[in-house]
């Protein structure tokens, strides 16, 4: 591997980096909200709870905030996913 190769590396890793980072950004712009059983959760899709209100049930509030993880990993696969594809890595 010659010198230009590394350069070349460097540089698609960078770019990499940029894109990575630029989904973080936007992931965490994205809010979601989540009824569920009397109980309403606001959170980022980067995971990032805004906001719990309602029925402060312990197990209700548990099953809330997991349905809002939940659709927060859908759409953050998603970002990865349009991501992923532009890099042409195999597999992916």
């Amino acid at each position: 591997m010659g010198f230009m190769d590394s350069m070349k590396q460097m540089g698609d890793l960078k770019k990499m980096r940029d894109q990575a980072m630029e989904v973080q950004k936007k992931l965490s712009a994205i809010k979601i909200t989540v009824e569920h059983k009397g109980v309403t959760v606001v959170l980022t899709a980067d995971q990032k709870v805004v906001s719990i209100d309602g029925d402060m049930e312990p197990s209700k509030v548990t099953e809330a905030v997991n349905e809002a993880l939940k659709q927060s990993q859908k759409i953050a696969a998603e970002e990865m996913r349009g991501l992923m594809g532009g890099m042409g890595l195999p597999g992916m």
